[in-house]
């Protein structure tokens, strides 16, 4: 059975979270725009290993035709 955890429990477990966060935050900055576009095509390489090819489609037409009406919309 899961006990409850007490409110020192909880901001002690929020703290560590929010510690991790900064970190993650300053990670991010610090990485080189060389990396970024690294992860970002390793993560486009990805897509037909993990499935994700007919979901990231689904919406994909929607968006299209939002473009389209904004470019009209502004003469573009």
């Amino acid at each position: 059975m899961k006990r409850h955890m007490s409110k020192s429990e909880v901001l002690a477990f929020k703290k560590r979270w929010q510690a991790v966060n900064v970190a993650e935050q300053k990670e991010l900055r610090a990485a080189s725009v060389e990396l970024k576009f690294q992860q970002l095509a390793a993560l486009m390489a990805s897509v037909d290993a993990m499935g994700w090819r007919d979901k990231l489609a689904e919406g994909e037409a929607e968006v299209r035709e939002r473009w389209r009406r904004l470019r009209s919309l502004h003469g573009v």
